[in-house]
């Protein structure tokens, strides 16, 4: 028979284990800006640019092969994050444009849960943080590179300042690396940064896959300041996810629906709930995380329909499900530098692309922005496309588009070879315009009507 004494100590056993596990976690939110998921060294070894920090992240917990943001700029991709809504329904669709001010957001959802929120670095799209509710917004200029050591150093003198009672933490941090402008001295040699099989291979070239892997390790580098940061200073208990806005300021990247600039790396490190080195194949969305979030910090979730995503703890936890088989993603513009309308649905094996308007031509800061880092290459493709027929062909397909894309992505992974007209991809061709179809039927999305309506209206 168990003495009274045993049962008190068993009691106060139990009662331990209960309060700790039902303690809430801390949140952190690391998001680097356009940065591409070929160009890391988790997904992608043959890459040639030096990404330790993420290499421990992926030992540490698991990594996502299959992750994708809602739209490849960095205003409506942030704005899906934060409201957990695609653009359409949040009615961020083009850059610099803030989603409707009746939407519930990030930092109030995580109020209601108990937690103290702080966004640092650039997390919303720059200044427009400061409207989000944050209890602690900061350095969210353009390229405030003091951001990060800001971040840490809030941190530590939040913990030093901490009580007992002190409310989780749910913070978010954003490097602005690698966003142009890339570092004009780098210690990659022209060459030594992988050239992707859709870029026109010049010495300009080169040497600005040099000068942005050098911005790639800046964003790594950052990376693992925060996360030793966190793992010091909030403990195990600590959800630390790392991804990315969108693709590289490279043609065929950001601003459009192609994988590099929808697919997006995706790193979750939690100990005693992730498995540390494991990896999934479920397909994410951006639209995923702020459920996931909420989820993992014990909130009921709203009714079905509330969010655009849904939560993916149970895959963190081991659990082998998909939860989705289609990413869906829009561009509309980014002013006159980038009018260009485009929706896409991808499964594990099509990509299909629908371009609203393909009789206009594309254009994009690479090719428009005078002294930009894009002018840094471009002038020499263009000079390549009058001697050599791939890189005509390259520069033509960069700036007209036909109305339907289809690729093979097993096939043909860097989507070079159209099918939308090929008979042999008929049944492809026909299931995912349905598909997008309907998804833009749910969305309220009318085409070029609604990119119409929802066009900001030019300044006087």
């Amino acid at each position: 028979m168990m003495t009274r004494r045993f049962l008190l100590v068993l009691l106060c056993l139990v009662s331990s284990f209960t309060t700790a596990g039902a303690a809430k976690p801390n949140i952190v939110v690391f998001l680097a800006d356009d940065l591409s998921w070929g160009d890391c060294s988790i997904y992608n070894a043959k890459s040639g640019i030096r990404t330790s920090n993420m290499e421990r992240l992926a030992k540490d917990g698991m990594t996502f092969d299959l992750a994708f943001v809602a739209s490849p700029s960095c205003a409506p991709s942030r704005a899906a994050l934060l409201t957990g809504l695609y653009p359409a329904r949040n009615g961020s669709m083009f850059n610099h444009q803030r989603p409707d001010p009746e939407h519930k957001k990030w930092p109030v959802w995580f109020k209601e849960a108990g937690y103290e929120t702080a966004a640092i670095g650039k997390t919303a799209h720059y200044a427009q943080v400061k409207e989000y509710g944050f209890d602690h917004a900061s350095h969210f200029k353009y390229h405030e590179d003091n951001c990060i050591t800001a971040a840490v150093s809030w941190l530590e003198n939040r913990q030093k300042e901490k009580s007992t009672s002190e409310k989780p933490l749910c913070l978010i941090v954003g490097t602005n690396w690698p966003h142009v402008p890339w570092p004009e001295k780098t210690s990659y040699q022209p060459g030594e940064a992988a050239l992707p099989a859709s870029q026109v291979d010049t010495p300009e070239t080169r040497q600005a896959r040099a000068r942005y892997a050098e911005a790639v390790s800046n964003a790594d580098r950052d990376l693992g300041l925060v996360y030793d940061a966190a793992r010091k200073l909030l403990g195990e208990n600590t959800l630390f996810i790392f991804t990315a806005d969108h693709g590289s300021q490279f043609p065929f990247g950001k601003w459009n629906c192609y994988d590099a600039g929808i697919r997006t790396p995706f790193v979750a490190v939690w100990p005693g709930k992730v498995a540390p080195g494991s990896k999934s194949d479920a397909m994410v969305s951006w639209v995923d995380i702020l459920p996931t979030c909420l989820d993992a910090a014990g909130a009921t979730l709203p009714p079905d329909g509330t969010f655009s995503g849904q939560s993916i703890v149970p895959i963190l936890q081991g659990n082998h499900v998909r939860l989705r088989e289609h990413i869906f993603t829009t561009h509309s513009g980014d002013g006159k530098m980038n009018e260009y309308p485009m929706r896409s649905v991808r499964t594990r094996f099509w990509k299909y692309i629908r371009n609203l308007n393909p009789n206009a031509e594309f254009h994009s800061h690479v090719d428009k922005a005078q002294g930009g880092d894009g002018r840094s290459y471009w002038d020499s493709w263009a000079a390549a496309a009058k001697q050599e027929p791939k890189a005509a062909a390259t520069v033509k397909r960069y700036h007209t588009r036909p109305m339907e894309e289809l690729y093979d992505l097993v096939e043909d992974p860097d989507e070079l070879n159209n099918l939308a007209k090929d008979p042999k991809a008929k049944d492809a061709l026909l299931e995912l315009r349905a598909e997008l179809d309907q998804w833009m039927e749910e969305q309220g999305d009318k085409g070029g009507d609604t990119e119409e309506a929802r066009k900001p209206k030019e300044k006087p």
